[in-house]
């Protein structure tokens, strides 16, 4: 599983696995949904998922205008609309910009993933530079803060909310300080807002993938050694698949979960965590 110098979906040498596996059921009818880094990854699947279920998507992409245009073709195929806005989620302006664009060009907003993230392993804390430990904080937590701030005079009742954390949030991670720290905090982010906004009608929770091959991986910069074993240290000694996350999301956005806030769903290959 040896990976390529590219940070596009489509060129790694085993294509991850986006496509949803089953009929849709209407679930997600006439919703409109924003999955934040949606071009590729678990970000695709989710969108594919959603579209499937009824959902129309703004899916959110930070560079690769590519990868963003294949995930619009695949909404589209499956019948949904879907605009494809370019932003840096961890910029304070991105969030008013993407919620605008989305009412503008879809007319309204019912769901809100915030799944946009980045990583950058290093081996010792002192190798962290403060520019890098700001740009992960940046991305991977303020702008939940930023995306939802914008969204929340758009949501009514039975909105929901869904955040992406990890497995690194409770396991750890001794070459991944910053991007674990900011699990941790999206987590405790979305048992809080959770309680904010449970009496408005609005249900926060979250999912914690473990291992799952995605372009994150290379383009987070793991070492090829680490990149060819990965995901063989879980119970089920394989890396998942986008799409075998997508059905958390799609669970925790529809009214399956009517019952549920403040919860985390954990797709990681059988690893054993509490909460």
């Amino acid at each position: 599983m040896a990976k390529p110098p590219s940070d596009r979906e489509a060129d790694l040498d085993r294509a991850p696995k986006w496509q949803p596996r089953y009929p849709g059921s209407g679930r997600l009818d006439g919703k409109v949904a924003i999955v934040t880094g949606g071009d590729s990854g678990i970000g695709r699947a989710v969108c594919a998922l959603f579209a499937r279920e009824g959902a129309d998507i703004a899916l959110v992409y930070h560079s690769n205008k590519d990868d963003a245009a294949d995930t619009v073709a695949i909404v589209e195929a499956e019948g949904r609309r879907a605009i494809a806005i370019k932003a840096d989620v961890g910029k304070h302006d991105a969030g008013e910009r993407i919620v605008e664009r989305t009412l503008d060009k879809l007319g309204r907003l019912d769901i809100v993933v915030n799944n946009a993230g980045e990583q950058h392993p290093a081996a010792d804390i002192r190798d962290i530079s403060a520019e890098q430990l700001q740009r992960t904080f940046a991305t991977n937590i303020f702008g939940m803060f930023y995306l939802v701030q914008a969204a929340l005079p758009h949501l009514g009742k039975g909105a929901a909310i869904v955040n992406c954390t990890s497995v690194t949030m409770y396991q750890g991670s001794q070459g991944l300080l910053d991007y674990s720290a900011t699990k941790g905090a999206i987590t405790a982010f979305t048992r809080s807002l959770s309680e904010n906004l449970v009496g408005k009608g609005i249900r926060v929770n979250a999912v914690a993938p473990g291992p799952i091959w995605t372009p994150l991986n290379p383009r987070g910069g793991a070492p090829a050694k680490k990149v060819e074993s990965f995901g063989e240290g879980t119970p089920m000694k394989r890396p998942g698949e986008p799409n075998e996350v997508a059905p958390a999301f799609l669970f925790l956005a529809c009214d399956d979960s009517s019952y549920m806030s403040g919860q985390v769903l954990h797709p990681n290959g059988g690893t054993i965590v509490n909460g």
